[in-house]
């Protein structure tokens, strides 16, 4: 691998983000094609002129510089490229910092995406009511969208603040330790107590591991579960 020889002196090109996305999406997405995907979109968007500004993801599949980017070796097969670039597309729509729409006729259908801002969603709007026409015509179709489940950081962050590096360790032997809707509502106890606490938290899944849950979930199901995670780490 080559060494950057760093930006070059001089008038060069920038591409500006929403510092929203320094303070909320960084610190959210996990996966690097996610990020990826993101980045070279609002690179792409913001080297359109006039409106609306999208992109087809038919267009997104022939980016040859957003492939290249996904690569994780110069062997990966195109057709697993693809198939993690439309993954990513998905996680970023499932996300909300891309809108979906999907426009369909006799012929076929495209899939169009927009930046999740006022002019995009402005966008969206206007093909939802037929006020604005792409290039193709025909019936518009909204993404099913399954909002993943958040992960325990996320949890945290949300309804407790900023993690402290000193919990990430007991934090992920929590989230192997126990199921995952376990996890979530654990946290909803303690924010309708008004308990925003790791301990108090920690405190009710122990608890329900030792006696079962009121969903009836045995709590010899989770030592078992608990027993083979442990086994699995050595």
């Amino acid at each position: 691998m080559s060494a950057f020889v760093g930006f070059p002196a001089g008038k060069t090109r920038f591409t500006p983000l929403p510092d929203l996305f320094f303070t909320e999406l960084l610190t959210q997405i996990r996966d690097l094609d996610e990020l990826k995907l993101l980045l070279y979109v609002f690179y792409y968007l913001n080297r359109q002129r006039g409106y609306p500004r999208y992109m087809t993801l038919a267009e997104l599949e022939a980016e040859g510089l957003l492939l290249s980017a996904l690569k994780h070796g110069d062997d990966d097969p195109g057709e697993t490229l693809i198939e993690r670039l439309r993954a990513a597309v998905a996680a970023c729509v499932a996300r909300g910092a891309l809108l979906q729409i999907e426009i369909s006729d006799e012929s076929g259908a495209t899939v169009y995406l927009f930046a999740n801002t006022e002019q995009g969603r402005q966008a969206v709007d206007e093909v939802r009511n037929g006020e604005l026409v792409l290039e193709r015509r025909g019936a518009v179709h909204e993404p099913r969208i399954e909002r993943p489940r958040p992960t325990i950081f996320e949890l945290y962050e949300q309804n407790i603040g900023l993690l402290q590096p000193l919990l990430a360790e007991e934090l992920q032997e929590a989230e192997r330790d126990y199921p995952p809707e376990w996890i979530e509502d654990a946290f909803l106890i303690a924010a309708e107590n008004n308990a925003r606490s790791w301990r108090y938290i920690n405190a009710i899944l122990q608890r329900w591991a030792a006696e079962g849950k009121d969903d009836r979930t045995p709590s010899s199901r989770l030592a078992r579960r608990q027993s083979r995670i442990r086994r699995a780490r050595r």
